[in-house]
């Protein structure tokens, strides 16, 4: 966990150089195009790796489930759809807000 949180502040402070970067250079307009096309990748990115994960951990649960009670194999495997298809949905529309930030 400690780990993670020196990675995320890292990766905190040096997004922000790169956002004052462009700040100061002379062609800024087209350095700002950059990080902003860099900024709706690596939402997209991150959207589908949240999601990703979330989805194998209902999976994962979901057969551990099954594998202790298999008469209630039923409910359970619609349980898991219903809240896969709710978390790729909310993942869908982060990837497509963070590309519509890059389009703009």
């Amino acid at each position: 966990m400690k780990n993670l949180v020196t990675l995320s502040l890292l990766a905190f402070v040096a997004t922000a150089f790169a956002a004052v970067e462009p700040a100061l250079a002379q062609e800024a307009a087209a350095r700002l195009n950059t990080m902003q096309g860099l900024g709706g990748g690596l939402a997209a990115g991150l959207a589908v790796l949240g999601a990703g994960v979330g989805i194998g951990r209902i999976g994962g649960s979901a057969v551990e489930s099954i594998a202790r009670q298999p008469e209630m194999a039923g409910k359970i495997f619609i349980n898991m759809i219903l809240t896969a298809a709710l978390v790729e949905g909310v993942a869908l529309f982060a990837v497509v807000v963070g590309l519509i930030g890059f389009s703009s």
